[in-house]
Order: C-alpha cells, then structure tokens, then sequence
C-alpha cells in the first residue's frame, strides 16, 4: 500500500509559523506526499519549498465555515491557483444547506467548480458532515456531483467531529467513483488504513509522517 500517496499532509492551525511550514514541506519531499494543504497565505512559500518535487500544493477557501459569499470564494480560489496552488478544498455552504437553500448550495459549488477546472486544478468540497444530517450529507453529496466536483471530503478538523468510517461509507456509496477525503482526527496507520478500506481516496492529516513510519513498521504491510 503505497499510502504515501493517499495523503494531504496538512498545517492549517491559526498560530501555524513559517519554520513548520518549512518543516512540512521538507517532510513532504522526503516522504513523498501527494500535496501539502496550507492557508493561502503561505500558497506561494510552498510552491517554492516543493519546486521540483512531485508534491503539489492545496489550500482551502471559505474555511473553515462555509460562510463566504460566492463571489469571495471564487477570488480566493483564482488568487491561490494564481500563486501555483494545484488543489482547492472549499468548505460548503453550511447555512445555505441548513436554512434548505439548496440552490445556492449547488450554485456555489458550480461556480467554484467552473474557475478551478478552467485553470486545470481540482475542486474537493468539504461536507462538515459532524454538522449535518443523514438527509443533508446525501443532498450534498448529490448536488456535489451535480457540480461536477473532484472530490467530497468529510471534515475541515474544526469543528465538533472528525472523519467517520460510517460516513466515508456513506459518501462513497452516493458518489460512486468521485473521490472522497477523510479529513480531521486520522493520526495514526490503523485509522489510516480503515479509512482507505471504508473507501476513502485522499487523507487529510497533519500526521502524515506518523502514518507512514506506522505501516513500515507494521509486520501486517
């Protein structure tokens, strides 16, 4: 299992410092990594940290609540892919979802899904599904591929829940072949490997190095 592959290896923390994003990034050369996630401020550092490596750069828009005009979450994605960033994960609108304006919901993610694939990156939508309900988590997922999104990701790590098995399930029993993104609380090989195994296809984690030293030591892989 090359599982070096499956992860986003991730600093979005409010107080995170250049030297750990210096670290990530090292970290992320030396393992491997299919990208580093980082707040656009640091979009161009990391973009220059990874020149010449085959890790590419993600960052978030809306995040982590969901609540950003459209139009805000459009410029920020153009500003960040102008600046290098290969991957988008934008938080949904989780007010629209809870106030059942679910037009809005498909719009926003149509809209962001048109300027990210118009300049050949990829668009991940993050559900927050510890906020919603069984019917609002298969809506999104819907109207996500009604959007034509990449991804479908569980979590954005800063709110009351994590990824699920049960809802990595669920997501991939809706999206068929899209990808799905467990994200938020996955420290470790064994969480790793259940969440790949429940059909996860991206992990997001800031314990990407721990995961791979995890598996290497394992006798089981």
């Amino acid at each position: 299992m090359n599982i070096n592959k499956y992860i986003d290896h991730t600093a979005l923390k409010a107080d995170t410092n250049l030297k750990q994003i210096e670290t990530l990034c090292s970290e992320a050369r030396e393992y491997d990594f299919f990208s580093v996630c980082v707040n656009s401020y640091y979009v161009k550092k990391a973009v220059a940290l990874l020149d010449g490596s085959s890790v590419k750069v993600c960052t978030v828009v809306g995040f982590p609540l969901g609540a950003s005009t459209m139009e805000t979450k459009r410029f920020e994605a153009m500003k960040a892919m102008a600046e290098g960033a290969k991957e988008i994960d934008m938080v949904i609108n989780l007010s629209a979802i809870k106030s059942g304006e679910w037009q809005y919901v498909l719009d926003d993610m149509s809209s962001l899904s048109q300027v990210v694939h118009q300049q050949g990156g990829l668009l991940k939508v993050i559900l927050e599904t510890c906020l919603l309900t069984q019917e609002e988590k298969i809506k999104s997922c819907e109207l996500a591929m009604k959007a034509q999104v990449d991804f479908v990701k569980t979590s954005t790590g800063f709110s009351t829940g994590g990824a699920t098995l049960e809802d990595v399930r669920l997501m991939r029993s809706i999206v068929g072949e899209m990808g799905v993104k467990a994200s938020g609380g996955i420290r470790d090989a064994e969480a790793a490997r259940k969440m790949i195994e429940a059909g996860a296809t991206r992990l997001g984690t800031s314990a990407g190095v721990e995961i791979v030293k995890g598996l290497a030591s394992s006798a089981s892989y």
